[in-house]
């Protein structure tokens, strides 16, 4: 029988190492922004519906708030994937989604199938506020 220590780890979990590489923490990070930079990108490419949704939820001034979200959608995702000030941009979109969250996703205002979807809507976009606060508390513990 093989005895495992600190120093010697199981061959699943050296195989398993083989997956932290470079290329794979950048897909993760990619996925982790997919949404934010395709709303920055909808959103600018279509401004009158990005003004549209700032009024929808009764946020004013519409136009320069649109403005502000787009920024920071893409301009954030770029600093998380390209590393630059990483966990800055990480910090911003979980700020950001957390506010978002907050006030889009008022599952405890509705009912039925309508609550249903905006309460998974509220703790799926509270997953990405966790996963937001790992990038950042990562890049801070342990540098980009």
């Amino acid at each position: 029988m093989i005895e495992h220590n600190s120093l010697t780890p199981p061959r699943a979990a050296t195989r398993m190492s083989r997956l932290a590489t470079p290329a794979v923490r950048w897909v993760a990070l990619l996925g982790l922004c997919a949404a934010y930079l395709q709303g920055g990108l909808n959103k600018a490419l279509d401004f009158p519906a990005a003004i549209a949704e700032m009024q929808h939820f009764g946020l004013a001034p519409a136009g320069p708030l649109a403005v502000a979200t787009i920024v920071l959608e893409l301009g954030a995702s770029v600093m998380i994937l390209a590393g630059f000030y990483r966990w800055l941009g990480a910090l911003g979109l979980a700020g950001f989604t957390l506010m978002a969250t907050f006030l889009a996703n008022r599952f405890w205002e509705v009912s039925g199938d309508a609550r249903f979807m905006m309460e998974n809507s509220f703790f799926e976009h509270l997953g990405l506020v966790g996963g937001f606060l790992l990038v950042a508390w990562h890049d801070l513990k342990d540098g980009p």
